[in-house]
């Protein structure tokens, strides 16, 4: 008889460490939107899923090969006189830096948000003067 309340107890407690742990991996998630980057001779295409974000909280910047991307969605507040019961989706706030391997031409390049996903086309900026050093 001693065993079935501590096989009880560790169950409940195994329930709420899974809920726990399923919360926090959730917002990790959410955090940290699955990105991909290719690349042509001309340009790097870049996809980074964004649901349900609207498209003027978005912003990209892009500074010499550096490219960082901000996003947030708002808590939405609920009408007046309504009462929330449950809340799962919480606010959410979201930057990403990283670099690529060549400088981007920011006037020849474009981003648009369709269907939840930021797409980037960042074009290669052109060196101009490059060529061959001749050794004396």
């Amino acid at each position: 008889m001693f065993v079935f309340p501590i096989a009880h107890r560790a169950n409940h407690l195994s329930r709420h460490l899974d809920q726990l742990f399923d919360a926090k991996l959730d917002t990790v998630a959410l955090s940290s939107p699955a990105i991909d980057v290719s690349e042509t001779e001309a340009a790097y295409l870049v996809q980074l899923d964004l649901p349900g974000v609207a498209k003027d909280a978005v912003k990209v910047d892009i500074e010499g090969r550096r490219v960082t991307i901000d996003a947030q969605q708002p808590r939405e507040t609920p009408a007046e006189g309504s009462k929330t019961l449950l809340r799962e989706r919480a606010q959410t706030r979201f930057s990403r830096s990283f670099a690529l391997a060549r400088e981007i031409n920011q006037a020849q390049s474009s981003a648009k948000l369709e269907n939840g996903v930021l797409t980037l086309t960042l074009t290669k900026r052109v060196t101009e003067g490059t060529g061959t050093l001749t050794v004396a």
